[in-house]
């Protein structure tokens, strides 16, 4: 009779503590819902705002408007239709300069340099060699 009263025991504590995880999943499913519906709320407001910073961009660069304000606050001459130059009138193309390069010179740094555990001597001694496969 009292192994009877034990499993009895035993059966109804597995009963209530399989209830209690029933409702903790339960409860936290629900607060998993409510976590995507805000988020989801966040992102439409998102998109909204992105939509009225399009509208008033779109607003901002008329044409029309800006152009009236280039008038007023830029003092710009127009453009007649026959206006270009030859291109001999052009200045010409200069070469680009490495400054740094220069001031590397200047300083005395533009030599080459040892590699750390490499022979000194020979110029392909600074070459890394490629892992072997």
């Amino acid at each position: 009779m009292k192994i009877a009263r034990y499993l009895n025991f035993i059966a109804v504590a597995a009963l209530l503590g399989s209830a209690v995880y029933a409702y903790s999943i339960k409860y936290e499913t629900m607060r998993y819902a409510a976590e995507i519906t805000k988020a989801q709320h966040d992102i439409q407001r998102e998109r909204d705002g992105i939509g009225m910073a399009r509208a008033e961009w779109a607003r901002l660069s008329r044409p029309e408007r800006v152009q009236a304000l280039a008038a007023k606050h830029l003092d710009l001459q127009s453009v007649n239709v026959d206006q270009y130059v030859k291109a001999a009138s052009l200045p010409e193309h200069t070469a680009k300069v490495d400054m740094i390069g220069r001031k590397l010179e200047a300083l005395g740094l533009a030599e080459p340099t040892a590699t750390p555990g490499g022979d000194q001597d020979s110029p392909a001694s600074s070459a890394t060699p490629s892992p072997k496969r």
